[in-house]
């Protein structure tokens, strides 16, 4: 159940998930003709069926923000636990608003309408079993595509060893601090700060990714982690995240100042 489980956080890839949804409860209800659907004029159909399509993609969307709680609560990690409390509390409420949706607005003021059992053994469970692979393969498969994004958009760290290295996103990377032949690479795995010692040269991964800026003849830093500027006895330092000191040489000052000014604004 805690096993990692392909995610995309993009809402964007999401309101697509729910707009084919909503067109495919639509067309499901149309042509399978469900209950009394089909003593419904086809003027009425194209008034009534839409609804259940809306009330799919709408609690789809509603439940993103549901979605996002989770992520962040297990760390920006998704797993098959996460996803199938998503799918199940989806489900469920959606059976809910949709029951309204017909008690309310399709037979609103009707003296017998269906009962929820029969509801759920004649539409709602038939209509889930359909949409429910659509979901699934719809979310995996933007969750696949956005890790194999994540993949390609990673950098790495070589070291002068056949197997020395470390495979990041460049935004993971925090600073690096040159260490007699080794170089030592402080970076963020999930929300947790690590430190890889590497042999390599600082100037060559300085030439190697110039978005890493030099402070200090003796470090890199990620301009996307600056916290807050530090002056002591006359000499400047730059916080980073997790309290990271690092000091400015008056050399790279002005670029640095330059390059977190542009950065953060």
């Amino acid at each position: 159940m805690k096993r990692l489980y392909p995610f995309d956080p993009l809402i964007k890839h999401h309101i697509i998930i729910s707009l084919l949804l909503a067109l495919w409860v639509f067309i499901f209800l149309y042509f399978t003709e469900p209950l009394d659907v089909s003593e419904l004029p086809n003027n009425e159909k194209l008034i009534y069926l839409p609804g259940y399509g809306f009330v799919t993609g709408f609690c789809y969307l509603l439940f993103l923000p549901f979605q996002s709680y989770l992520y962040r609560k297990f760390q920006n990690q998704w797993n098959i636990f996460s996803e199938l409390t998503f799918i199940i509390t989806f489900s469920i409420v959606s059976i809910a608003i949709a029951r309204c949706y017909y008690l309310f607005i399709v037979v609103a003021n009707e003296p017998n309408p269906n009962t929820l059992g029969y509801m759920l053994a004649t539409i709602f469970l038939p209509a889930i079993a359909t949409i429910l692979p659509i979901i699934l393969i719809g979310r995996f498969g933007f969750g696949k595509y956005y890790e194999k994004q994540l993949e390609d958009q990673k950098i790495e760290i070589k070291g002068e060893g056949n197997y020395e290295g470390l495979r990041l996103q460049l935004n993971e990377v925090i600073s690096i601090q040159s260490s007699d032949n080794y170089i030592e690479v402080f970076y963020l795995s999930g929300h947790d700060l690590k430190k890889t010692l590497i042999r390599n040269k600082l100037s060559v991964i300085a030439d190697e990714f110039p978005e890493l800026r030099r402070a200090h003849r003796s470090y890199l830093i990620n301009p996307f982690h600056f916290q807050q500027w530090k002056t002591e006895n006359g000499k400047l330092y730059v916080i980073l995240n997790h309290h990271i000191e690092v000091p400015i040489s008056k050399t790279y000052q002005k670029d640095i100042k330059a390059t977190i000014t542009s950065t953060t604004n």
